[in-house]
């Protein structure tokens, strides 16, 4: 039985659960402010994480961390946010997306601003796990608030635009601290993000509204309701659609994140670029994929949201284009490549998220992403270390790579099985 017929059949009529619609398309401007506060809670979450990245050098040296240890910093970050990505989507359901992102962001403004109090690595180690569990409990809460207020046939530019926040806090994060750093020293980093931090979350206490046709009053306190919600929950596991398209991000996000953290590693090490060379390549790649996801996501909509060949032609070309990056051998080559690899890389991602939130009755949306962005995070964390040992045993530039394609490849196929 599907998602949809679990969910009706539970609720036992319309007229005992009050029910929630999709909204309409010619709702009022206040969702682009909606979109815009998502987009900076989603942002903010990011520039707190990849601070670690720049100022890691720096606190190791100040804390007396050996630098073996220092990487033991982002394990723990990801654990905690991997943990919060699963069990926040229930909570935002039950609660709303406006108050799951205050009590997502506050403490995580608090732990990081605390981050730069640190005086030991295990207060270090355990503020990063704290850091991690707030971060990762942000992401459901926004695409729930995002496919309140859009439309189905708006959600594709919606979220391309929301998803563009993880490329533009990456650039923005490597151009912004390492400058930072040379004016202030890192405990004074850590306490400005989390006053920005804190003012976000603010702001989303402030300015949001869950949704257009939702209000709580009382139904989800209702008897009923819970039962709809017990039920729902259970029919998500058993929905063939949700499980492939788990098993599809966790494909994607595996050749993604790969990239993303062996990339300049392999271009230096395999072929000797310097790192600055290896730095344009990759700021080349970040700006291709920054840029893509809004068109993809607005092609999408604007093809009438048939969004699951569009992802399957993605990552087919994806895992193309990182086997032929694994193939070249020099500076102009890897140029060459970049830009195309950067247009294939990320823009499944908002079409992913759409295509959830699509497939589920909206009171369980963040139920639904928060699970599936869980299992696709297991790919972002799983892979570096998949890909470092077999660079280790081989040395080979290419087999990386072809490591890499291994994940979007299985995602396609794993897509060509979904229905739409």
């Amino acid at each position: 039985m599907s998602v949809s017929a679990e969910l009706a059949d539970a609720a036992g009529g319309a007229s005992k659960v009050a029910a929630v619609h999709e909204p309409k398309a010619a709702i009022s401007r206040y969702r682009w402010v909606v979109l815009a506060v998502a987009f900076a809670a989603f942002l903010v979450t990011f520039l707190d994480r990849l601070a670690w990245a720049n100022a890691n050098l720096l606190a190791g040296k100040s804390l007396g961390i050996p630098i073996a240890a220092l990487g033991v910093f982002v394990t723990a970050f990801y654990v905690g946010y991997v943990t919060a990505s699963a069990l926040a989507g229930f909570v935002t359901d039950r609660v709303g997306p406006r108050l799951m992102l205050f009590f997502a962001l506050a403490p995580l403004a608090a732990s990081t601003f605390l981050f730069g109090l640190t005086t030991s690595f295990a207060m270090g180690l355990a503020l990063q796990g704290l850091m991690g569990l707030c971060a990762g409990a942000d992401y459901a809460a926004c695409v729930k608030v995002v496919a309140s207020w859009f439309p189905r046939a708006e959600r594709g530019r919606a979220f391309g635009l929301f998803s563009m926040a993880p490329s533009i806090g990456v650039a923005g994060a490597n151009a912004i601290f390492p400058w930072l750093l040379n004016l202030i020293d890192w405990p004074t980093l850590y306490w400005g993000l989390g006053g920005l931090t804190s003012l976000v979350a603010a702001i989303c206490l402030w300015l949001l509204t869950d949704s257009p046709t939702e209000r709580d009053d009382g139904v989800r306190s209702s008897p009923v309701y819970s039962a709809t919600r017990r039920r729902g929950l259970a029919a998500l596991c058993k929905d063939r659609n949700l499980v492939l398209i788990a098993l599809a991000g966790f494909g994607a996000n595996w050749g993604t994140w790969g990239f993303a953290f062996w990339a300049t590693a392999l271009m230096v090490r395999g072929y000797q670029l310097s790192p600055t060379d290896a730095g344009v390549v990759a700021l080349i790649f970040g700006i291709a994929a920054a840029v893509s996801k809004p068109l993809y996501g607005l092609l999408s909509d604007v093809l009438g949201g048939k969004r699951r060949n569009l992802v399957i032609y993605d990552l087919i070309a994806f895992a193309a284009m990182l086997m032929l990056f694994g193939l070249m051998q020099t500076k102009a080559g890897f140029l060459l490549a970049a830009p195309f690899l950067g247009l294939t890389a990320v823009v499944y991602s908002p079409l992913l998220a759409a295509m959830i939130t699509e497939k589920v009755d909206l009171r369980f949306t963040a139920t639904a992403t928060g699970v599936i962005n869980a299992f696709w995070q297991l790919g972002s964390v799983i892979v570096p270390t998949i890909v470092g040992v077999v660079f280790a045993a081989t040395g080979s530039f290419s087999i990386a790579f072809a490591i890499l394609a291994a994940g979007p490849l299985i995602g396609a196929f794993c897509m060509f099985a979904v229905r739409e």
